[in-house]
């Protein structure tokens, strides 16, 4: 097996251009690889997500070093395209509850998701009521960036920008269940009430919020199972 590339990359010209520089990068022996990786999927394997939140404080520290985990995520030609609004403000989560609430009551009582979907949701247990979203300590929204905004008033491409926020959103929920809380992925539908509530430019979007804490002691969540390997995955050799 040869771990040379025929051509150099960067090539010269590239390398004059734009500055590079060594992979930081620990080569790992296999037993110590299978280790991590057994570790690492039996500790995400524990989580779930949380409607029941505690009211005890969570120090704003540790949500930033999730975002600050999630901002490592790759991105469409490293746009980073993603703003975290983290809210601790009882007075803004109460407007947000109120908002997200109102969508709620639409879509559930007045058929806005259609049967089907509900039904898809019964075994959640979930309705219009959106407590959590005033109870837990923090609320983050991550907004997508439909392009950047430049300073006098130009816009600049953004690529892949979902796509982007999707893997930052993953890395957050990661980063917030290693260090020992919980989320939810919330997305009422629509969700344009968050930028005007937020006072968000015109060139983000929300993608999802996270209502973020430590669980209740009696919190239960719905008994679930997670599709086997074998339903998730397609190897072809």
């Amino acid at each position: 097996m040869t771990t040379d590339y025929e051509f150099p990359y960067p090539s010269p010209e590239l390398a004059a251009q734009h500055p590079f520089v060594p992979l930081e990068f620990e080569r790992l022996d296999e037993a110590e690889m299978v280790a991590r990786a057994e570790r690492f999927r039996a500790h995400m394997s524990t989580r779930r997500s949380v409607r029941m939140f505690a009211s005890e404080p969570v120090p704003r520290h540790l949500i930033e070093l999730a975002i600050d985990a999630a901002s490592t995520a790759p991105s469409g030609a490293h746009k980073q395209p993603w703003t975290f609004v983290a809210i601790s403000d009882p007075s803004v989560k109460r407007a947000i509850r109120m908002a997200a609430e109102e969508e709620e009551r639409v879509n559930y009582l007045e058929n806005r998701m259609n049967d089907e979907w509900q039904q898809a949701l019964a075994p959640l247990g979930t309705d219009h009521h959106k407590e959590f979203l005033e109870r837990a300590p923090w609320i983050v929204v991550l907004f997508e960036q439909r392009y950047e905004q430049l300073a006098n008033g130009d816009r600049r491409k953004n690529y892949y920008v979902k796509e982007s926020c999707g893997i930052a959103a993953g890395l957050f929920i990661a980063a917030l269940h290693h260090m020992g809380l919980a989320t939810l992925t919330h997305t009422p539908s629509p969700m344009a009430f968050l930028t005007t509530l937020l006072a968000r430019p015109d060139n983000e979007r929300p993608f999802v919020m996270f209502p973020i804490g430590y669980p209740m002691p009696s919190t239960l969540v719905p008994d679930l199972a997670r599709k086997p390997l074998d339903e998730v995955m397609v190897v072809l050799e």
